[in-house]
């Protein structure tokens, strides 16, 4: 399974989920607000601040370009623990788009 199947999969039992495609590149937003994206085989999440914190101890991750809320993450393989943090992310991702309070 890759990454973006990983996602799209996990993006499906998200309520109010928009895509947006453009070529390889995936965008995930929820009351139009982007929260994921995928392109060039790695991922960015738009997390809580403390939660985005704790992510940057994880394997695999590296700040993001986007913004001290966004961090990456490029698996180079992606083995049960990969898929784990990445559809947990994503749900959080969501859960903080969401929010009143963002």
């Amino acid at each position: 399974m890759t990454l973006g199947e990983v996602l799209a999969q996990a993006a499906m039992s998200l309520p109010g989920v928009q895509q947006l495609r453009e070529g390889d590149r995936v965008e995930w937003s929820a009351g139009g607000r982007p929260f994921a994206t995928l392109a060039g085989g790695g991922a960015e999440f738009r997390l809580q601040p403390l939660i985005a914190r704790a992510a940057l101890g994880t394997p695999d991750t590296a700040t993001s370009s986007r913004g001290p809320e966004w961090i990456a993450f490029r698996p180079p393989e992606i083995d049960r623990y990969a898929a784990d943090r990445a559809t947990s992310w994503l749900a959080s991702a969501h859960r903080h788009a969401t929010s009143p309070r963002s």
